[in-house]
């Protein structure tokens, strides 16, 4: 039933978020989006062993 309940706000979010972001003219240019790029791969591998830590402290 927790899984219905998370499945279900996730697509409320994502009703609610998508228009927004298409009726607002926010745009990154392609020096911002390398900037965010450089961070996301060493951030996405800290967030991997942190898990990893945490599974198997439980």
């Amino acid at each position: 039933m927790t899984i219905l309940i998370i499945i279900g706000v996730l697509f409320l979010a994502l009703v609610i978020v998508v228009p927004l972001l298409e009726k607002s003219n926010w745009r990154m240019s392609g020096k911002d989006m390398s900037k965010l790029s450089r961070w996301f791969w060493p951030l996405l591998m800290i967030l991997l062993v942190a898990q990893l830590i945490k599974m198997m402290m439980s």
